[in-house]
């Protein structure tokens, strides 16, 4: 087995300050994971490598995706469906250049900006980055509350309570080893996987309306309302907190950290979040054929929350089935994203502030900043309007990307940091103009906002 190195690799020109440097991004899990050497056959390495591609593609497929899916799907058809696979597309790219900063650098994103930026810049992307992650967990809690309901009865503050146990549950698993906690991740997006081919099977949609919704159309810049979709779509489906996520747990395999051995994980693990980010294209596309094919041209296009579709899909596909499976796959994706919610707010905490906590409080503490709002938006909405809040919060962490993205193309386009990995000329190119996508867009969401209350 190979042996943990003992301090952050030196092999390459690195130039963050050294504030923190015995510190490791997840010390209890760091290189823990056994990696064959290179003699092994290619399919064991890659084996080895196959786990935080899955985690990550968990961000891309939680209930404020479902949230955007259901309402562009049942108002615009399959119009928006080329906004999905562009938004998994630069997905794709940050995810890998996430994994890239990891493996070279060993420190995390949030690690790396801490040791780059002024205290004043680090500490206003924290909360940037903490304001991301109630956005993003208001979505996945409030989505598991909802299945809970719909599936048992539950209250939805019964359920939001409930949806604590899963920093109990990240607890048990990690002390059993990083590979249980991946292993309990893949089996819930199999059951995700799982619902959703029935439910396109039984949705029976028009493949011709499918192909054509994957061309980009110029409607959407005339649209303030399908915009403000899209926006949310993006925001739903590149999560910045992934990118911490990543940068982190792409640092449990205990490959060598020689140039060959860094090469070599980053081939494998951008094989792994690329196989995975497809099967999350895959889930998001599928939410939004569901309610294209059922709800709009059903005359219900204004099918907005979580609720209402699971009321109306088995009457209107006329499968008993469909809404539990609906609901079931719901629930999975909830206890899937607050589950790597809390992991990411965890490595997001203490890479910013560098916290020494235990364990088990660290991850109650950065869950209960996350639960706690969600407590009392949901006692103010209560079960109406659940479906503008879950698209509001996408909205939200839209807004936040570029507070990630914009250090992460920085950090792996400069050569002192990056040494001879830094990416070239032509991936810095379209790294920057996903990150000028973003950008554009959010100002274009701010414009209209603006214009429109006054």
């Amino acid at each position: 087995m190979s042996t943990p190195p003992t301090t952050p690799p030196t092999t390459h020109a690195w130039r963050f300050t050294r504030q923190g440097a015995d510190s490791r991004s997840l010390p209890e899990v760091h290189s823990s994971i056994h990696v064959p050497n290179s003699s092994a056959l290619w399919w064991r390495r890659f084996l080895a490598f196959i786990g935080p591609g899955y985690m990550i593609s968990v961000g891309y497929m939680d209930p404020g995706n479902w949230a955007t899916d259901l309402q562009g799907g049942s108002q615009f058809g399959y119009h928006l469906l080329w906004v999905i696979m562009l938004s998994n597309l630069m997905a794709i790219v940050l995810q890998a250049l996430a994994a890239r900063l990891g493996i070279v650098t060993g420190r995390d994103l949030a690690q790396a900006c801490r040791d780059h930026f002024s205290p004043v810049i680090s500490y206003a992307l924290w909360v940037s980055c903490e304001l991301a992650i109630i956005a993003c967990d208001l979505a996945e809690v409030i989505g598991t509350a909802v299945a809970l309901q719909l599936l048992f009865g539950l209250p939805l503050i019964g359920g939001c309570v409930v949806s604590i146990a899963d920093a109990f549950i990240v607890l048990l698993l990690m002390q059993r080893g990083f590979r249980y906690l991946e292993a309990f991740i893949i089996g819930l997006l199999i059951i995700i996987a799982g619902c959703f081919v029935v439910q396109i099977i039984a949705a029976v949609p028009s493949i011709s309306a499918m192909l054509h919704g994957f061309v980009p159309t110029t409607q959407i810049l005339t649209d303030p309302s399908m915009l403000y979709i899209a926006i949310g779509i993006i925001g739903a489906t590149v999560m910045p907190h992934n990118l911490y996520l990543h940068s982190s747990i792409v640092q449990t395999r205990a490959f060598e950290r020689t140039p060959t051995g860094q090469r070599d994980a980053i081939k494998w693990s951008t094989l792994d979040s690329t196989i995975a980010l497809v099967l999350a294209l895959f889930i998001n596309a599928a939410i939004l054929i569901v309610a294209a094919a059922a709800f709009h041209g059903s005359g219900h296009q204004d099918v907005a929350e979580i609720s209402d579709a699971y009321r109306l899909l088995s009457p209107v596909l006329g499968v008993a089935i469909a809404s539990t499976l609906f609901a079931t796959a719901l629930l999975a994706a909830g206890m899937n994203s607050t589950i790597t919610g809390t992991l990411a707010g965890q490595i997001i905490m203490e890479g910013f502030l560098h916290l020494s906590l235990p364990a088990w409080a660290r991850r109650l503490l950065t869950r209960g900043l996350a639960v706690i709002p969600v407590l009392f938006v949901t006692l103010f909405y209560g079960e109406h309007g659940v479906g503008e809040l879950l698209m509001f919060s996408q909205v939200i962490l839209s807004m936040q990307l570029p507070f990630a993205v914009i250090p992460l193309v920085m950090f792996v386009s400069d050569r002192e940091k990056m040494g001879e990995f830094t990416i070239s000329p032509v991936m810095k190119v379209l790294a920057w103009v996903i990150a000028t996508i973003i950008l554009v867009l959010n100002f274009k969401l701010l414009w209209d906002t603006v214009t429109s209350a006054s």
